[in-house]
């Protein structure tokens, strides 16, 4: 025994008792020498044609150099030993060996330093007969966990037996696997898993696979095996990506299903690649087998996501569909006569972009959220109850700034309002500029409480505000006259134009444009009386147009006639307002030990007064003095002057533009707001510290009364009387309730007549118009408590959002395991009184415009396996709104999700069984169907 080998550094404890670890002197001389006994024998690489050279190592021939290219570093626990002789070293109990980015740990290793190999085995425990201190090799290529390692560190090839490795998200064991000198993997009989249990739940098991570490896994013929039960589902060859970073580029595996009206099927299928550090694209595709009569149609999706860190971050989505365009016979039918199923849309896309920037001082901010796309894309693809149900889709692109060390910012945006029959508006560009509120005192250099009436001016306040619009809609509006009047070239429905290059003059020529300037004055704010708040202000306004309406009469025709002259037209408006405020306590203290120690109740009455003057331009378009009626084009004949011979109806040039006319009539009106609250504080019985004896509990959050008066009017002065209730009771009982009471009488045909119900017989205040009343209630051993984090992983399954005709998965945002069961019930009602008496003295009963009950919750079945419920009723309509039921089972590295809804017209089932990791998110079975347009 001797000294390790040169290049060998030995770090651990002294070597096996009876061994040395001194080093010896060299007695091998270099071959093609000879020593004579008292001489040193001479370096001959330091002669050059017999002459010793001493200066330029340059002209040294370079030494060979050996096998090891690095220091071996190595330690064990209980022993080293070494055969100098034989070249081997043997390391006892926890050995460790480092050889530069190589590390290999197990309970015995035997280094050859001859052969340049390392093995490693471990220690069977004779009383449990475990193998433990199992080998572990660690390299740039991954983790390997084995019974018996070989590793050659000159080709850095190994040999590993009963192997495990990691690569990214999953699990790779071989009985036997071979490793490449450029980290590439071959095992045989081998198996893939994201299971992280030592026996797996489930893996895919090929006799030959192939591992790239850091990019994927390929396999020759596979199947998938559940509880060591083999199962049918696999395929000729496999692959798996397995990216060493977050995101990697691979296949994306399709779901199979199928659908009643478009038959079997397979979607979501396609590639995911990464073109950089910023970028992710996902392009997926989908096609339907139909029947035998036609063709089932396909689709597909690009999902682009981006994120640059403390920039942006963004996400596009561009989806399209085809479906055949004629009637498909129904498989289902259960007569024989044949039943057909009728899609409403051929071809049908959807585009969804979302981009969000990171707030930044004195930058600008750009942001998008669009949501665009055909009017029936959602009713024929969407199975998500909210876009199904959804009748309105907004879209909007933005970007606004803040001026640096200026008070002046400015807002740019375009706008979208898409309705699901069909409707859309674009609003672009819509502009505004804004001035935050100055303090003119300041303008001319006046320091503050340099005067006695600075309390007075230093209050006054100016800001300005500018917006600018261009509207532009398909659907123009029946050209009527309110009045009833005949008109020229009028129509009595909407006018729908086809979104299309081709009339994109017609669509900017009926658009809607205008600027609008407001300055807001403020003149401070002052107590009276030490309790009441003083507050006037004053607002001036102009809008600009670029256009107006010119109405004239048609001796011919009969009719009004409208003309749109274009022009600069300016329109100012101005106003004035003063509100006196206060706030008045009411407490009750009860002392003594009792639970409820207080109750306060809190009432901020609230008094109002604004005056607008008469700005309307309005003229009579009748010359004709003698002409008293027209008849319009439902043949009523409607009168045009009153018995003095003045016009009825004065027509406004700014009619139904965009920033509407100004007012037409004088305005001088007093409002009233008596707003209510009442609070109570009751002991803490959960306090056992005396740091929090008392809490606060709310019996009444809000009970408001609005109503105003407009002395300027010559009717109907006094304006309907409103009440808003609500309150939480226990935290769990939420009720919102609205009422509206009118003041005047209705005639027989139930129109207002500016008479007060006090003058009626029999007498009375007020009339109920209209109410409504909203209870929420929640049941839950949770008391209340609001959810704050997501108790266990759950793999997201189909997003109908993102391109798979699935279901959603209602549990991919929450699964609560923690809450063994939850009801929540809903119900809301809706009220409008009838106008019109059934006779003279009485009304009629209300009207229940809305009754609807709903009820969702969820039931903890078993640890792993919740039930959830969605169903609500029309009480009006008796019928049952869009019922789905769910279940989720958790098998730790596995879920399954199933949902059923029953009837309706998205009838049908889904039923998945899918790996919660997003490696193997698309190793799944899917078994659903769905029964559309029957």
């Amino acid at each position: 025994m001797g000294p390790p080998p040169p290049g060998v550094r030995n770090t651990g404890k002294p070597l096996v008792p009876g061994t040395s670890n001194k080093a010896v002197p060299d007695t091998l001389t270099p071959r093609g020498t000879t020593r004579r006994p008292g001489l040193t024998p001479t370096d001959t690489t330091n002669l050059v044609n017999g002459v010793t050279r001493s200066g330029d190592s340059l002209q040294l021939a370079a030494r060979r150099r050996g096998q090891i290219e690095t220091t071996i570093q190595y330690t064990a626990k209980d022993s080293i030993q070494f055969d100098v002789t034989r070249k081997v070293a043997r390391l006892y109990n926890k050995a460790s060996v480092d050889y530069g980015d190589t590390e290999l740990k197990a309970a015995v290793i035997t280094v050859d330093y001859g052969k340049n190999t390392m093995t490693a085995d471990g220690r069977r425990d004779t009383l449990t007969n475990r193998l433990e201190d199992r080998p572990v090799l660690k390299d740039k290529a991954g983790l390997y966990t084995a019974t018996n390692i070989a590793y050659n560190f000159k080709t850095k090839k190994a040999r590993v037996s009963d192997a495990v490795t990691t690569q990214g998200e999953g699990y790779v064991s071989a009985s036997v696997i071979k490793r490449l000198p450029d980290g590439t993997i071959n095992g045989l009989v081998g198996r893939y898993t994201t299971c992280n249990l030592e026996h797996p739940h489930f893996y895919i098991q090929a006799r030959n696979m192939k591992v790239i570490p850091g990019d994927k896994v390929v396999t020759g013929p596979f199947n998938l095996v559940i509880g060591d039960v083999p199962t049918p589902l696999g395929f000729l060859f496999g692959f798996f990506p397995t990216p060493s970073k977050s995101r990697g580029s691979g296949v994306i595996i399709p779901t199979f299903g199928q659908a009643a009206d478009r038959g079997y099927f397979l979607t979501n299928g396609g590639y995911y690649f990464a073109p950089n550090d910023y970028i992710g694209v996902r392009l997926t595709g989908d096609v339907y087998a139909g029947n035998a009569q036609t063709f089932g149609g396909w689709g597909g999706t690009a999902d682009v996501s981006y994120l640059k860190r403390y920039t942006f971050q963004g996400n596009f989505n561009l989806r399209f569909s085809t479906r055949p365009g004629t009637q498909i016979l129904a498989t289902d039918a259960l007569t024989t006569s044949p039943v057909y199923i009728q899609p409403p849309s051929a071809n049908t896309f959807w585009i969804t972009w979302n981009h969000t920037p990171v707030p930044k001082p004195g930058g600008g901010r750009f942001s998008a959220s669009v949501n665009a796309g055909s009017s029936s894309f959602n009713k024929v693809n969407s199975l998500d109850a909210r876009r199904y149900l959804a009748t309105q889709f907004n879209s909007s692109i933005s970007y606004s700034k803040q001026i640096r060390n200026s008070p002046v910012n400015y807002d740019l945006r375009l706008s979208q309002s898409q309705g699901a029959d069909g409707t859309m508006t674009l609003t672009l560009p819509d502009v505004s500029l804004g001035v935050a509120r100055q303090f003119p005192y300041q303008w001319f250099g006046i320091e503050p409480g340099a005067s006695k009436l600075g309390k007075v001016y230093e209050q006054f306040t100016v800001s300005y505000n500018l917006t600018g619009r261009n509207e532009v809609t398909n659907v123009q509006a029946p050209r009527v006259l309110a009045n009833g009047l005949p008109l020229l070239g009028g129509t009595t429905v909407p006018t729908r134009i086809p979104l299309d290059v081709k009339n994109l003059g017609q669509l900017l020529l009926g658009g809607r444009n205008g600027l609008q300037h407001t300055f807001g004055i403020g003149l401070g704010s002052y107590p009276i009386a030490q309790h009441f708040q003083f507050t006037p202000s004053v607002s001036y306004g102009e809008v600009w147009y670029g256009q107006r309406l010119d109405y004239r009469f048609s001796p011919t025709a009969q009719a009004v006639r409208i003309d749109t002259t274009y022009g600069f037209n300016r329109i100012a408006n101005y106003s004035a307002q003063a509100s006196l405020n206060t706030t008045f306590y009411g407490t009750i203290v009860r002392k003594g030990t009792r639970k409820i120690q207080a109750l306060r109740h809190k009432a901020t009455p609230s008094l109002s007064y604004s005056f607008a003057p008469n700005l309307a331009n309005r003229r009579s378009v009748f010359p004709q003095p003698d002409l008293f009626g027209l008849t319009n084009q439902f043949g009523v004949q409607v009168p045009t002057r009153d018995r003095a011979g003045r016009s009825l109806y004065p027509f406004e040039s700014y009619s139904n533009f965009l920033y509407g006319a100004p007012g037409g009539s004088r305005q001088s009106v007093v409002s009233f707001t008596f707003q209510n609250a009442v609070e109570m504080k009751v002991r803490n019985d959960k306090d056992t510290t005396g740091t929090n004896p008392f809490r606060k509990s709310s019996l009444i959050e809000g009970l408001d009364f609005t109503t105003s008066y407009n002395f300027a009017d010559t009717a109907f002065q006094l304006q309907p009387i409103n009440v808003n209730f609500r309150t939480q009771v226990a935290r769990k009982l939420n009720l919102n309730s609205t009422a509206s009471f009118e003041p005047y009488q209705r005639d027989s045909e139930g129109r207002a007549i500016n008479k007060f119900l006090f003058e009626a017989n029999p007498r009375k205040l007020l009339r109920l118009a209209s109410a409504s009343l909203q209870a929420t209630y929640a049941f839950n051993p949770a008391n209340g408590e609001r959810r704050s984090a997501i108790p266990r992983t759950v793999a997201p399954t189909n997003d109908p959002t993102l391109g798979t005709v699935g279901p959603p998965n209602y549990y991919a945002d929450y699964v609560n395991f923690d809450i063994p069961w939850e009801l929540n019930m809903s119900y809301a009602a809706g009220y409008t009184t009838n106008p019109i008496p059934l006779r003279k003295g009485q009304d009629r009963p209300p009207i229940l415009a809305l009754n609807t009950v709903r009820i969702d919750g969820s039931v903890k079945l078993t640890e792993n396996l919740r039930f959830t419920y969605n169903l609500g009723y029309d009480l009006t309509q008796n019928a049952i709104t869009y019922p789905t039921l769910a279940f989720f089972r958790d098998l730790h590295c596995w879920q399954i999700v199933g949902s059923w809804i029953p009837f309706g017209q998205l009838k049908g089932y889904n039923f998945t069984i899918a790996a919660k990791s997003s490696l193997l998110q698309d190793l799944k079975l899917n078994r659903n169907r769905q029964v559309q347009f029957q």
